[in-house]
């Protein structure tokens, strides 16, 4: 049974406080003071996940992919000599990789939140699967499109560095929650952001819960406040990035998981993005979930249905993926 809706309204003046709070906090701190933001409410619970590794993992924290102190990426993968390293050696494959963005209003968040890397690295990287969870630029020191830029270009490096993790390049599933599913959903759509910082092609993209895939419907509709701090008020860039207008052709498989649970309704969005996706020649799969836009994102990883039907989308993309998910 679905859990009782409330009206957008009755939420507009909660999130625009913590939205634009957490924004005009951005707006003030150095990038190292952005650990401050990480205390404030639901959008950030961070916490190192370095002692929560379960056994067979290993993490390589803060692997650089520029200058700037958030454009940093942590890597979680088979440890050396464990059963999933062992196995991938024996069966002379590489590792498919599961390429993560974490969300937060796009001005703030972290790659090491538990509820974005705990429950994920926990299930798949004792299968044979490396995890890498990004960091990028937040705004307001970089406007949306940049922090997809951001996202391209680690992407691209990830890529270039995968072999020395034991990784394969040619084997990336990208991820995202909330404002990073927004973001590598704007990547799959228009997959030249990515092929002009170097990327290689990918398998896919899972986009976990973003309400931001048709964003000029978006601002022209009722919507919180803090889209207004972010999006700004010009529908040219409205338009830039917008994951729906992006696309022109075929892209890469698209799964949308959507929450029912929400007073915004992600899963019209959800809806039509597939619907136009697979107009254009391509695939796309809606996969409604009775749970928060916080629970898509930690409960993810957990032995679930909703688990087992995202890895089953995975596992259609690539015989080697399928194979790590037996």
């Amino acid at each position: 049974m679905s859990r009782p809706s409330t009206p957008l309204s009755a939420f507009a003046s909660l999130r625009t406080g913590l939205g634009a709070a957490l924004c005009a906090l951005a707006a003030v701190l150095t990038p190292p003071a952005h650990a401050q933001l990480r205390g404030l409410g639901p959008f950030a619970q961070v916490r190192d996940t370095a002692a929560a590794l379960p056994a067979g993992v290993q993490r390589v924290a803060d692997v650089p992919y520029g200058a700037d102190p958030l454009q940093r990426m942590d890597v979680y993968l088979p440890a050396a000599g464990g059963a999933a390293s062992s196995a991938a050696v024996a069966s002379g494959t590489r590792a498919p990789v599961i390429f993560m963005v974490h969300g937060g209003a796009w001005c703030t968040g972290d790659k090491a939140m538990s509820r974005v890397v705990q429950e994920k690295v926990a299930r798949w990287v004792p299968q044979g699967f490396v995890f890498i969870s990004v960091n990028y630029r937040l705004y307001p020191a970089v406007n949306v499109l940049q922090e997809a830029q951001d996202v391209a270009m680690a992407l691209a490096a990830a890529q270039s560095r995968a072999a020395s993790w034991g990784a394969d390049a040619s084997r990336f599933i990208l991820m995202g929650h909330s404002a990073g599913a927004h973001l590598v959903s704007l990547i799959n759509a228009s997959p030249t952001l990515a092929q002009r910082e170097g990327a290689w092609p990918w398998l896919g993209t899972v986009s976990l819960d973003s309400a931001a895939l048709n964003v000029p419907v978006v601002m022209t509709a009722p919507h919180y406040p803090f889209y207004d701090e972010v999006m700004g008020a010009n529908p040219l860039f409205w338009a830039a990035v917008s994951p729906y207008h992006a696309l022109s052709g075929p892209v890469p498989p698209f799964q949308f998981v959507c929450s029912t649970e929400r007073p915004d309704h992600p899963c019209l969005q959800a809806q039509g993005m597939a619907r136009r996706v697979r107009d254009l020649g391509g695939r796309a799969e809606v996969l409604p979930q009775e749970l928060t836009h916080g629970e898509i994102n930690a409960q993810l990883g957990l032995e679930s249905a909703y688990t087992r039907a995202v890895e089953t989308f995975m596992a259609s993309l690539d015989a080697v993926v399928a194979q790590r998910l037996k």
